[in-house]
This record gives structure tokens, C-alpha cells and sequence, in this order.
């Protein structure tokens, strides 16, 4: 092992370590004694400095694809570099929404923690292994845990932190067993071995195929908060701080994404050579030859356990919402309902090419960035007001012009109107599900989400009616710290730019894959 090449391929986590104990040493060491707000803020700047570091060390430092032997552990390009740029880039801005915070008297620990739990979201993006995968979730996971308790006054955070909790560790233990099952059928830990192991293996080894693959979408089902493990999700989204809450619902989301596309991706990789050389049937391969049950029922069997989350995800998740009076809830049950659009892309992915990689890549790094924005809004008012309730937001418009614009655009895009991105994200995933696959399932799945697409638009528009179109009960304004107000507007800026322009990420996305 090279361990000059592990340093360069890890050299944004490597970044993102360093910024973290930085944050402490200057809080605890020279900060202790100053003003909350002028520690909050220096934490977060810190951090944010620390993020765009690790930018500079995804592009500039190149770090480059790492291997143990002949097994790839860590990847570079592609999904891997769009989704750790993703990832900084959005935890800058859920670091910015803690400079307008007062949960905590210890911001320079928060902001460890975040770059901590961010370093772990980098390495899951780039994992091909199944032990770097786990460590990378775990330190994510911790992380999670620990910013969902940080508010120690409020005791639905510390409630939330331990449902959280609870439900983490049964994931990862199903994560786990699934894990133990792959490498006993494949001997290998490497996500291109297991799929190679799973070709040569005998077909009497497909029914426990199948529990590992059903055990590992329990796993990280958890992690993208898919139905039926999506319990934790609103009582997390509800009790946590709000720059917890943000990080949670976007960062964490972009990892667990990222590795949901590494896994799918490896299970149509020697699918495509099988293709390559003529064996892409079963009845194609010559007498004689392995025939491949295992890697068919790595590929197919995930594909139908991704289709029935997608579609248990999209139902509960939108129908769940439409009578929540907390918009922290609401906000929870509408992340449910957007991993079953996402799921539904990886579902149907497109064996042949990157369109499909790219289009779900698109659709979280879209989604994240508005629902960053959608937490911050919800923050300011809760801030003020003392409640997350609907009722929170009545008058809006005339308390906070400003906030009450940017919430129009976060919710309108969440919901899919045009011209916002969030419009563009839903019909590129759509139209890829329907490319890749052809028949009257495809079609009729995606029938289905666009329904329910309408049907989410009702519970948005309860939100926004309260803030353009009903009386306030309190008319004393409502006003956010400048540096969360201009980060709220560059969020809603990018929203609108990328709606109009959708070329702009869709050609940035496709940098990182190469040509032809």
C-alpha cells in the first residue's frame, strides 16, 4: 500500500480534519471569553474557509483513485468528485445559517462536528469498498447524532437525537449483516469483485443474494429516510437545531445518494461486459460457459427492492404531508417523498452511459441546495416567533418582504414549477426513467410520481398562503442577521439561475465524466 497516494486521494478529508481542530483550538483557546455571536460566527466563516479549501483540493490537488492491490477502494471523477463538491458546497451554506442561531454556547464544537461528519460524507462518495463504506457511514452517522442533540435546553432535540440514535444503530447492524452475506458469497469486499464474485457463483447462492441485497436497502433505506424506514425522519427534522436540520436533510442525503449510485452502477458494470462480448442473456451464453445468476439477481433483484421503496416513499411521504401544522414536519415528509423520486431513478438506471448517474446527481445536489434554503427561512421565523407552526408564517410578506420571497422560491421549486430548478431536476429523472427502460411499468411508475408531484404542490401552497395571502397576528417585523439573509438570497439566486439556465450544472455535471 502507497501511502503517499492514500494521503493525495484523501486530501479533502485530510482539509476538512485539519479545519475542524483549527475551529476548536480558536474558539477554546482565544474566543472562550468573547461574545456568543462574535464565536458563532468566526466557527462558521472557519469552517467555510475550511470547505473551500477542500474545493481547491478536489480540483486543483486532483486526488486521484486509490487501490489496495488490484482493488479499488476509493474512486475519482465522476459520481464521486460531483457529489464531494456537492457536499462542501452545502455544508458552507448550512454553516453560514448558524451565525443567526442561539441554541448553543459552544458554536466552535458544532462546527467540528459538522466538518467531521462532512469528511465522512466525502469518503462515502468516493467508497468502493465495502469496509471504507462502512467507516465513512459511521462517521457520518456519529456526527449526525451528536448535532441533532446540540441544542441541550430543548428536550425534543435530545428526544429526536435518541430516536435517531436508535433507529441508526439497528441500520447499520442490517447494514452489516448485508454486508457479511455479499462477502461471503463473493470473497471479496470490492463493489467490482462481489458483482465478478456473484457471476461465477453457483445459482444455489441467489436466494441469500437476495437477504443481503434486501438487508443493505434496509441499511441505507434508514440513511435516505425511505419508507418503511423513514420514522426517525420528522421527529429528527422537528427537533433538531436548524443548521443540524439543514445538514441533515442535504448533506447527508448527497453521501447516501452518492453510494446508492457507486452500488447500482457496480451491479450494471460487468452487465455491460457481459454485453461487450455478446452474453447479455442467459440463453446468449456459449455451453459450457458460468452462467451469470448471481450478477442477474444482484442487478434485478436491487432494482425491484429500489421500486417498491420508491413507490411506498412517494405515496406516505406526499399523503403524510398534506396534514402536518409543523412546516419542520412537513419539510420531513417531503424529503420522504423526494427519495422516492430519487429511488425510482436508480430503480430504472440506464446500463449504458451516464445519463442516469447524472440526472439523480442533479436531482440531490438541486434538492439539497433548496431545502438548505427552505431550513434557513424556517429558522429566521422560529427564531422570532417561537414556533415552526404554519401559523408562524402568517403575513410574511409584510413582516419580512425579503425572507417571505426567497420562501416562494424554495417551496415553488420543491414543489416543481417552472421556471425553477427543482422543475427541471423532476423531468430529467423522469424522462430518464422512461428512456431507459421500455414498456408499461416505466410509464405508469412515472404517471405516478408526477401525480403525486401535484399533489404536494397543495401542501406547499398551505405555507406560502399563510405568508402572501393571510392576515398576521403579529405585526412587529421579523428580521434575519445580514449574513443569513444574503446567504438565503445567493441560494434563491442559484435556484432561479439554474431554472432558467439548466445547462449550466447539467454541463458542469458532465465535465467530470469522460467523453464518449
Amino acid at each position: 500500500m502507497n501511502y503517499v497516494d492514500l494521503f493525495r486521494a484523501t486530501l479533502p478529508e485530510t482539509v476538512l480534519e485539519c479545519a475542524a481542530l483549527l475551529v476548536l483550538v480558536v474558539d477554546l483557546a482565544f474566543l472562550r471569553n468573547s461574545a456568543l455571536r462574535m464565536r458563532a460566527a468566526m466557527a462558521a466563516w472557519l469552517g467555510v474557509a475550511g470547505c473551500l479549501v477542500a474545493v481547491w483540493a478536489v480540483y486543483a490537488a486532483s486526488p486521484g483513485a486509490f487501490s489496495a492491490g488490484n482493488d479499488l477502494l476509493l474512486a475519482a471523477g465522476g459520481s464521486a468528485a460531483v457529489a464531494q463538491l456537492g457536499i462542501l458546497v452545502l455544508t458552507c451554506f448550512a454553516l453560514l445559517l448558524l451565525v443567526d442561531s442561539g441554541f448553543t454556547r459552544n458554536p466552535g464544537e458544532f462546527v467540528a462536528v459538522v466538518l467531521m461528519s462532512a469528511a465522512g460524507g466525502l469518503l462515502i462518495s468516493a467508497a468502493q469498498d465495502l469496509l471504507v463504506i462502512f467507516i465513512g457511514l459511521e462517521l457520518l452517522s456519529l456526527g449526525l447524532y451528536i448535532l441533532t442533540a446540540f441544542a441541550k435546553k430543548s428536550g425534543k432535540s435530545a428526544e429526536s437525537a435518541i430516536k435517531y440514535y436508535l433507529f441508526g444503530g439497528m441500520s447499520a447492524a442490517f447494514l452489516l449483516f448485508g454486508f457479511s452475506y455479499l462477502y461471503g458469497i463473493s470473497g471479496s469486499t470490492n463493489l467490482q469483485r462481489i458483482v465478478l464474485g456473484s457471476y461465477t457463483s453457483a445459482a444455489g447462492a441467489t436466494p441469500l443474494l437476495y437477504l443481503a441485497l434486501v438487508m443493505i436497502a434496509a441499511g441505507l433505506g434508514f440513511k435516505v429516510a425511505a419508507v418503511p424506514f423513514h420514522l426517525w425522519a420528522p421527529d429528527t427534522y422537528e427537533g433538531a437545531p436548524a443548521p443540524a436540520a439543514a445538514f441533515i436533510a442535504s448533506v447527508s442525503k448527497v453521501a447516501s445518494f452518492a453510494l446508492l449510485i457507486s452500488i447500482t452502477a457496480a451491479g450494471w458494470h460487468f452487465l455491460d461486459v457481459l454485453h461487450a462480448v455478446g452474453r447479455m442473456t442467459i440463453t446468449a451464453i456459449p455451453p459450457g460457459a458460468p452462467r451469470p445468476h448471481g450478477v442477474l439477481g444482484f442487478r434485478y433483484g436491487w432494482s425491484l427492492i429500489l421500486t417498491v421503496l420508491a413507490i411506498a416513499s412517494m405515496i406516505l411521504g406526499n399523503l403524510a404531508a398534506l396534514v402536518q401544522v409543523s412546516v419542520r414536519r412537513l419539510l420531513a415528509y417531503s424529503a420522504i417523498a423526494h427519495a422516492g423520486y430519487i429511488l425510482l431513478g436508480l430503480a430504472f438506471f440506464s446500463p449504458w452511459g451516464d445519463r442516469s448517474a447524472q440526472t439523480v446527481l442533479y436531482y440531490i445536489l438541486t434538492y439539497g441546495l433548496t431545502t438548505i434554503g427552505a431550513f434557513g427561512v424556517v429558522g429566521v421565523v422560529e427564531r422570532v416567533t417561537g414556533s415552526d407552526r404554519m401559523d408562524a408564517f402568517l403575513g410574511l410578506h409584510k413582516r419580512s418582504p425579503l425572507l417571505a420571497a426567497v420562501a416562494l422560491v424554495f417551496f415553488l421549486s420543491l414543489a416543481g414549477i417552472p421556471p425553477l430548478v427543482g422543475f427541471w431536476a423532476k423531468f430529467n429523472l423522469f424522462a430518464a426513467v422512461l428512456g431507459a427502460s421500455q414498456g408499461a411499468l416505466p410509464f405508469t411508475l412515472v404517471a405516478l410520481a408526477v401525480a403525486f408531484s401535484a399533489v404536494s404542490l397543495y401542501y406547499y401552497l398551505q405555507v406560502l398562503k399563510r405568508a402572501y395571502v393571510m392576515p398576521a397576528v403579529d405585526g412587529s417585523p421579523i428580521r434575519a442577521h445580514p449574513v443569513t439573509l444574503a446567504a438565503l438570497w445567493v441560494i434563491a439566486a442559484a435556484v432561479l439561475l439554474l431554472g432558467c439556465f439548466p445547462s449550466l450544472l447539467q454541463g458542469w455535471i458532465a465535465g467530470f465524466y469522460p467523453a464518449g
